[in-house]
């Protein structure tokens, strides 16, 4: 009988841990295919000597699973890159501790002690980087990333006793515009709310340097679909297995200082340490990230369960094909050509065989997604053509319906915060569509400003919300489009 080894340090010969460099918020999948391989490569590569520190930024995660396998998983990476099908394996080393702060405070406090500690990276989503006024610093923990942040910052500060050479270099990734700033920018409340003094103050201003990035990389999570056929190639057990795309690609804004301390430049990975990231992340959010956040509502209520079966779609592929060629490119001031062959790449990202990535799996705050990737080019194209876009409409109208949480008598995978749910379920109790097209969009909080003041578009997510109800996703989008 084939005896399967349990994944941990001692039965692969990593009992040796790295010194902890880096304090990681977030455990979950992307993280650990982005942040963890391209350390691990930093490494590998010019001995880097990086262990990360994981900090579970909520208070439900993966820590558990991460202790009980010693901070190991395996990372499959497949795709094509010029023609040619590529498969690598990699079993990640680097995480030497994972914190949940919920579950033992102090131990979280201590990583604030780490004479080695570096760098704090983070993504805990569009929605992690945000101010709550509730947040005190006795909680343990505050409920806000930024807050947790700021008590492990203070507590550095304290332990070193202001040691201007104990600041850290803060790399965000959390895809907002100019998320080192807005993280900075709360931290700084943060203080004065809590009267930590001036001179905490100073020492994140002029100790600790803030960078804002922008990150790419298609992350399915666990294969649970194909789950066998990964375990397979395996010759221990890993509950922790996430699959990747090959490609990668990580802008961060900085300049000399940052590339001597990240010398990336040393590896074969795409990372780019520039003045300027946004060029490189407009493109990539209105696109890359648009497409994905307008298509997850819409296709699931089609009856697609994956990005591929979306794009490769007879309906949903043309409809996913337009609303990137036709209506988000044509927001963007840059070179049309370049636009039409970034497009094109995406779309092969799209298909790529090796990598199943659910629909479900990319859902998680749709709202707050929906706000930062697509609704910029939705009113980009208003300004533009003086009228709505239909397909980037309809997607919306989607989203809304989305968010009703039952379709056809089956629950849908919504993954939003409580309040948001709440409000969703209170809007939907009206049968009137016109009631809950302004309702939804009335929302200044969830889109930046109210969008019924926007001519014509509570009348057209009115009408598609009708169709989508009455005739179902294709037949209701033909019904629409002849009307928007």
């Amino acid at each position: 009988m084939l005896t399967i080894n349990k994944l941990n340090r001692k039965n692969t010969g990593l009992e040796e841990k790295l010194p902890i460099k880096i304090v990681q918020f977030g455990e979950g999948n992307f993280l650990r295919a982005f942040i963890g391989y391209a350390f691990q490569e930093l490494n590998k590569t010019i001995n880097f000597n990086a262990g990360i520190a994981v900090v579970q930024p909520i208070d439900k995660g993966l820590v558990n699973m991460l202790n009980d396998q010693d901070g190991l998983y395996t990372l499959f990476m497949k795709g094509v890159k010029k023609g040619e099908e590529i498969q690598e394996v990699e079993l990640i080393s680097n995480i030497v501790k994972a914190v949940d702060p919920y579950a033992n405070f102090q131990d979280y406090l201590g990583l604030a002690k780490e004479s080695s500690l570096e760098f704090i990276i983070s993504n805990t989503t569009e929605a992690g980087i945000a101010y709550v006024g509730s947040d005190a610093p006795e909680m343990e923990p505050p409920s806000s990333f930024p807050a947790k942040l700021t008590v492990l910052l203070h507590e550095r500060f304290k332990h070193f006793n202001g040691d201007s050479s104990k600041g850290l270099t803060i790399i965000p990734c959390e895809l907002i515009n100019h998320n080192s700033e807005t993280l900075k920018e709360i931290i700084l409340k943060y203080i004065s709310d809590w009267n930590l003094g001036d001179a905490f103050k100073n020492w994140i201003l002029e100790s600790n340097s803030f960078h804002s990035t922008l990150v790419d990389r298609i992350v399915p999570g666990y294969p649970k679909d194909e789950i066998e056929a990964y375990n397979a190639q395996l010759d221990y057990a890993d509950n922790l297995i996430v699959a990747a795309e090959v490609f990668l690609l990580w802008v961060i804004e900085g300049g000399d200082a940052l590339k001597a301390k990240l010398p990336f430049h040393k590896t074969d990975l795409d990372v780019k340490i520039v003045d300027d990231m946004q060029p490189y992340r407009t493109r990539k959010v209105r696109i890359l990230n648009g497409a994905h956040t307008a298509m997850v509502p819409f296709s699931l209520l089609y009856g697609n369960k994956t990005v591929k079966q979306s794009v490769d779609g007879a309906f949903t592929g043309p409809f996913i094909n337009k609303a990137v060629f036709d209506e988000i490119s044509d927001t963007l001031e840059m070179d049309r050509d370049e636009l039409n062959s970034f497009s094109e790449e995406i779309f092969d990202r799209f298909r790529n065989p090796f990598i199943i990535h659910n629909l479900s799996s990319i859902a998680l705050n749709s709202i707050s997604k929906f706000t930062v990737r697509v609704l910029p080019s939705l009113l980009g194209y208003i300004k533009i053509h003086n009228k709505v876009p239909t397909n980037l409409t309809f997607a919306f109208a989607c989203l809304i319906r989305f968010y009703k949480g039952t379709w056809q008598d089956k629950a849908l995978p919504v993954q939003d915060s409580e309040d948001i749910l709440a409000t969703f379920s209170k809007i939907w109790e009206s049968n009137d569509y016109t009631e809950v097209a302004k309702n939804a969009l009335s929302i200044e909080d969830y889109w930046g400003e109210d969008l019924t003041k926007v001519e014509n578009l509570t009348e057209a997510i009115s009408l598609a919300l009708n169709e989508i109800d009455t005739n179902g996703i294709e037949a209701g989008f033909a019904n629409y489009s002849k009307k928007f």
